[in-house]
């Protein structure tokens, strides 16, 4: 089955796209996994409370008696223990909210009209995580990304969810930042803003400016939060626990609180939130340039108070400017370098998180919560390109195992089938005309249903930020294609990685499954690296010939060096047997003097096979792709030239000593009948 291309995967990207959102209820979903459907002011919306008590009191000195500062489901289980009372009120308020909304939901559960009242649960459950807190908004934001455990109207109304809610009182802000900073806040700061410039459920900013001149965002965590987040969680897991007894419930739901609720506790604390962004400014500074980070100013930041670098700008999703696409751009190469390289990966997506700043610049705010992708992960997604483009399926099986959608130890043979059809359905030529969308559904519908198939956390987070990017750029153009932008930089990735893994992952992307070198696959992945080297950090050279020169292009020098020796070989006997044929000496046979050879004779002319031929036509393609072709401009070749002496001096040397080899060897093999 031939491979397909960039172009052709960009175009079925987008074709694809456009009939999803044909229909009403699919467009709606995607425009909530764009961030569309948030709020992303920054103030809460008319008619927006958080019913909240006072859980317990004040915590002792008592080390043993304090609530853990890190995610420890053992330790907040002794903790509310030990307080009983304010379990039970907190537990009598939250039934009192939502006691309405349970009923009713088991009441249509048990006559089967969950169908038709699934829409107006779904707001009523909205509104009910809003009502009840910081933890059940974080738990409902993060629900309303995985289509694995809610359904499609669950999922919209969650989308909605804003985390904006009305400010706390003032004084009570200030008293945090005498309690954490040590000193009342005009000993501290030279101006802080009367009222917060935003509020959310966690904490409220404050425009200030240092005593050294400097304009700062203050975020005053409010107070009570740990209490009231590690009450609401230990509710949430006993909860898990119990429905652990359902089998039909086929999501391990304690430990997905675990893992959720170990991130959440971590943007509880605001020295881990500063040290985030001080990482991750580091790990961009030197390929991003163009990402703006702001600031953290250690000295005055505690675990509930944050003091960070002021961002002038305005929100990238509400901007008007001309370079919005430029700069989705880069926020696509910045989430592919987190994804694919760093592996310090953003985990809370949000439009209002993107800022276009006065000097057109891409400035990303909020790092209280990241995660972790490790190099399997890492590595698994780039290899699982390649065997995509090349749609090996019984590869792309394996590498649903590699990433964690399946179990190791599934029996992979009757998802096979299922899959090879679901994309080679999706990527048959003719588009999404093509594509019958209610039985690919009802496929991957039955996979999930069928098999112990699960979407992992870190890829719903991965499909949240691309779609945020994405409904950034659809708004200033409606034909933007994710992949046009993604794949140049997935093939500077596999072009200049020196692991093994992605190493082979390259052989297999211009080999194949076959093992046969595919001339056009390796000048797609050259024509896009230059892509992404043009936009990022050209010097106004062809890229792809200083690659070949470069330490980091030694794996793709090699096996082009290997082509170009296959070239010689196949040119210089295709020339010996015209010469032959000129000569009218086809028919002469030469004998062989040496002892123990199979054959007494071998004729003058050598023959020549398909292999041959393919060798030619392919490095002819190559070369003509690296130094440019006849129709070329002047400017090019002018840059071209002064680089062809070093290749030739880099590459000769290795491409004679194979060469010398390979005819010896192939001597060697005709003559005493050897085994190729």
């Amino acid at each position: 089955m031939q491979a397909a291309s960039l172009k052709s995967m960009s175009s079925q990207y987008t074709d694809i796209r456009k009939q999803l959102e044909s229909d009403e209820q699919l467009k709606i979903l995607m425009a909530g996994l764009r961030g569309s459907n948030l709020n992303d002011s920054d103030y809460a919306e008319e008619g927006v409370t958080m019913s909240l008590v006072e859980v317990c009191e004040k915590q002792r000195d008592d080390a043993d008696d304090c609530l853990p500062l890190v995610y420890d489901p053992a330790k907040i289980a002794e903790f509310w223990a030990r307080r009983p009372v304010a379990v039970a009120t907190r537990i009598v308020q939250l039934l009192s909210i939502a006691g309405g909304f349970l009923s009713g939901f088991l009441w249509d559960l048990a006559n089967g009209k969950l169908a038709e009242t699934e829409v107006k649960r779904a707001i009523q459950l909205r509104n009910i995580v809003t009502s009840l807190g910081p933890a059940y908004i974080k738990l409902g934001q993060a629900l309303s990304i995985r289509p694995d455990i809610l359904s499609p109207a669950a999922m919209n109304e969650l989308q909605k969810l804003c985390d904006k809610v009305p400010s706390y009182n003032n004084d009570d802000a200030m008293q945090v930042i005498c309690d954490e900073l040590g000193a009342p806040w005009y000993e501290v700061y030279a101006e802080l803003s009367p009222r917060p410039i935003a509020a959310a459920s966690l904490g409220q900013v404050y425009k200030g400016k240092l005593k050294t001149g400097e304009t700062v965002a203050v975020k005053v965590q409010r107070p009570g939060v740990l209490e009231t987040v590690s009450i609401d969680l230990f509710v949430i897991r006993r909860i898990g626990v119990f429905l652990r007894r359902f089998p039909e419930i086929k999501t391990d739901v304690p430990a997905l609180i675990d893992e959720w609720a170990s991130r959440f506790f971590e943007e509880l604390d605001y020295v881990k939130e500063g040290q985030n962004a001080t990482r991750f400014a580091e790990s961009i500074r030197e390929d991003l340039p163009q990402v703006v980070v702001p600031r953290t100013y250690t000295e005055y930041t505690r675990r509930r108070v944050l003091t960070s670098q002021w961002i002038d700008g305005e929100k990238l999703s509400q901007s008007k400017a001309d370079d919005v696409a430029s700069l989705v751009n880069v926020g696509v190469v910045c989430y592919l370098k987190q994804l694919l390289d760093t592996g310090f990966f953003m985990a809370d997506p949000h439009p209002g998180n993107l800022i276009r700043t006065p000097d057109a610049r891409l400035a990303i705010l909020d790092f209280g919560l990241m995660t972790y992708i490790d190099d399997n992960i890492k590595y698994g997604m780039i290899e699982a390109i390649s065997h995509l483009i090349h749609r090996d399926y019984e590869a792309i099986v394996q590498d649903f195992v590699t990433l964690d959608f399946i179990p190791k130890g599934t029996d992979l043979s009757p998802i096979l089938p299922v899959l090879a059809k679901v994309f080679d359905q999706a990527l048959e030529g003719g588009g999404a005309k093509n594509i019958n969308f209610q039985e690919l559904a009802a496929d991957l519908a039955q996979i999930t249903f069928d098999y112990p198939f699960r979407i992992p956390p870190y890829f719903a987070l991965i499909i949240r930020a691309i779609s945020v990017l994405e409904g950034v750029a659809l708004v200033a153009n409606p034909d933007f294609a994710i992949v046009d932008e993604a794949y140049p930089y997935v093939a500077k990735k596999l072009l200049t990685d020196q692991s093994p893994r992605l190493q082979a992952a390259l052989q297999y992307m211009i080999y194949g499954k076959e093992n046969k070198f595919n001339a056009a696959r390796l000048i797609d992945l050259l024509g896009a690296y230059e892509t992404f080297r043009e936009a990022h950090c050209s010097t106004g050279a062809r890229e792809a010939l200083k690659l070949l020169l470069s330490p980091e292009g030694k794996f793709f020098r090699e096996f082009i060096t290997n082509e170009v020796v296959l070239s010689i070989d196949a040119m210089s006997r295709t020339q010996l047997v015209s010469l032959v044929e000129r000569l009218g000496l086809s028919g002469i046979r030469l004998p062989v003097l040496l002892p123990g050879a199979a054959n007494s004779w071998v004729p003058l002319s050598p023959h020549l096979t398909e292999e041959d031929r393919r060798a030619v036509d392919n490095v002819a393609i190559v070369v003509e792709f690296l130094v440019g072709s006849r129709t070329d401009s002047s400017e090019t070749m002018q840059q071209v030239a002064p680089l062809l002496p070093e290749v030739a001096a880099q590459m000769l040397p290795g491409i004679i000593s194979r060469l010398t080899s390979r005819i010896a060897a192939r001597t060697l093999r005709e003559l005493y009948m050897l085994p190729s």
